[in-house]
């Protein structure tokens, strides 16, 4: 939908084709940082009051240590994911572009793609098709140069929210977000190495999340998703190109998914309306720089108790390392700032 907007808004004619029917849901942490706000109205969309839940920071959680920092650029908004794929199809069908409901796609050709029910000549096919991309298979981009894959499960309760925070309760061996999407509702994410770990299970090791959730009623199935951190060699081929999750992306313990899809999508508009892929390719890996930078600290993290739990103490006897290192995260800070914040945590580490 997001690269739909954007190809329109650089006027080109579009047409969305997916095997599915609106509002589509998909398992993910459903809150939107500051910066992904920004690359949201960036394509002109805004949404509405009352399709989401603001909040105003970020708390990690790591046994009795606690860090929290609010966001230096404003709040950041807790929404469903059926929510804000309403949003966008409602934005892009005001854009003029033409939706193909139910109606999967079932091979590529030089000069257009085939359909389940006919054929659709087109200049350009973009594959915005998800981590496990058949576009991505049939135009002969599956290379990779790094990949690494962890899953994540999702469930929402009823329950009024204690926290004006999204929260990162971090386990040995899984991490669990708690994001704020209603005034009376949360949306639960676990995230792990683990594939048969679940949200129960998860909880067993939390007990403080677990007790504040003891008499909530379940909102939703627990439903589940792969998170991949990926790279490929090579984003386009001929008149193919992948955007999105099929493009290569970071862990979802970062929480810059869709953020990295919006800005993707941006880009991709403007090099397919002047004919240069080549710069997109570069782009691209410049846009994922900063995410997949922080996913690796992130998941060192999450790999390592002690250097977790050292990491932890600094943050809390230092509110203004951990205020840093969420500027960074959100792309609030230079480069410059980014690699002086990092020396500093580094030598806090070692002093701690």
């Amino acid at each position: 939908m997001a690269t739909a907007i954007a190809a329109r808004r650089r006027g080109l004619s579009v047409a969305v084709s997916d095997g599915a029917v609106p509002p589509i849901d998909k398992a993910c942490g459903e809150g939107l940082m500051p910066d992904g706000l920004a690359a949201l109205r960036a394509l002109g969309v805004e949404i509405p009051a009352g399709a989401g839940h603001p909040f105003r920071g970020i708390r990690f959680v790591n046994g009795k240590h606690c860090a929290e920092a609010a966001f230096a650029s404003g709040p950041a908004l807790g929404i469903r994911r059926t929510a804000l794929h309403r949003v966008l199809v409602e934005h892009a069908a005001r854009c003029g572009v033409s939706m193909l409901w139910q109606t999967a796609v079932a091979g590529l050709h030089h000069d257009g793609v085939s359909l389940t029910n006919g054929f659709v000549p087109t200049r350009w096919i973009v594959g915005a098709d998800g981590s496990n991309s058949r576009v991505r298979a049939w135009a002969g981009l599956d290379h990779h140069e790094k990949r690494a894959m962890r899953f994540g499960f999702r469930r929402h309760y009823r329950v009024p929210a204690w926290t004006d925070f999204m929260e990162l309760y971090w386990g040995d061996d899984c991490q669990i977000y708690v994001t704020p999407i209603g005034r009376d509702e949360l949306c639960l994410a676990l995230v792990s190495s683990d594939p048969h770990l679940r949200l129960d299970a998860a909880l067993e090791k939390l007990p403080e999340l677990a007790s504040r959730l003891e008499r909530a009623e379940v909102g939703s199935t627990e439903r589940g998703a792969i998170t991949v951190g990926r790279r490929l060699r090579r984003l386009h081929r001929d008149n193919a190109v992948l955007v999105g999750d099929a493009s290569g992306g970071v862990d979802a313990i970062t929480g810059e998914g869709l953020c990295l899809a919006f800005r993707h999508a941006s880009l991709l508009a403007d090099c397919l309306a002047d004919g240069n892929l080549g710069r997109y390719q570069s782009e691209h890996r410049q846009l994922l720089r900063r995410p997949a930078m922080m996913a690796r600290l992130m998941l060192m993290m999450g790999r390592h108790a002690r250097l977790r739990r050292r990491a932890m103490q600094v943050f809390q006897s230092r509110p203004q390392s951990f205020s840093r290192m969420l500027a960074v995260h959100v792309g609030g800070a230079s480069a410059r700032d980014c690699i002086a914040s990092g020396i500093s945590l580094g030598w806090q580490l070692l002093t701690a």
